[in-house]
């Protein structure tokens, strides 16, 4: 069952082969946390948060139906999840900026290249953080989730072109916030 579609996959999970579920959680365990991690932070929130959505995966699993594509269907949890989040905290996505310097690894003993490395995705972080709400979610959920504009425009309930709109914001403003310490770093 290793060639299974996401969707095959998920309806035999569904059926109870448990083996259908280890193969789409290796499939989406990264992007699904990464697109988390880059929502909210803070690796301590992206860690509940992905519990708790795949929690709403395993107990939603009977409401699956082919043709809904899992991965769709598994980021619109997600998205749902987050927006959940930040509805409870009644506060800016911008407030969880606060305390991310935790995230970069420890450098100590490490090659420059990795503390490079760290230092890079901290920076995309910070960035990431800066950028407004609807912004950041249809940047990850294009870049993270790999979703179609059409899609992530029907998951936000707004017209393509609007979400065409937040991307080049979204792009110009990682732009602008990345771009001097790459060119003070060179080629």
């Amino acid at each position: 069952m290793s060639q299974a579609t996401d969707d095959e996959l998920m309806l035999a999970y569904a059926a109870g082969d448990a083996a259908a579920f280890d193969q789409l959680y290796e499939r989406y365990r990264q992007p699904l946390y990464r697109y988390l991690l880059h929502a909210v932070g803070e690796r301590a929130l992206a860690d509940d948060l992905y519990q708790d959505v795949w929690s709403r995966i395993i107990h939603a699993r009977d409401g699956f139906e082919r043709g809904n594509g899992f991965k769709r269907w598994a980021f619109r949890i997600a998205h749902n999840r987050l927006v959940d989040h930040w509805r409870k905290l009644d506060r800016q996505a911008t407030d969880a900026a606060e305390g991310m310097d935790h995230l970069a690894s420890d450098e100590r003993g490490q090659p420059d290249s990795q503390a490079e490395k760290d230092e890079d995705a901290r920076r995309l972080r910070d960035a990431l953080m800066q950028l407004p709400r609807d912004q950041r979610q249809a940047f990850l959920l294009q870049q993270e989730a790999g979703l179609s504009l059409a899609d992530i425009a029907e998951q936000d309930g707004v017209g393509r072109e609007t979400i065409k709109s937040r991307l080049r914001y979204a792009v110009a403003k990682l732009r602008t916030a990345l771009g001097p310490a790459r060119e003070a770093s060179g080629p």
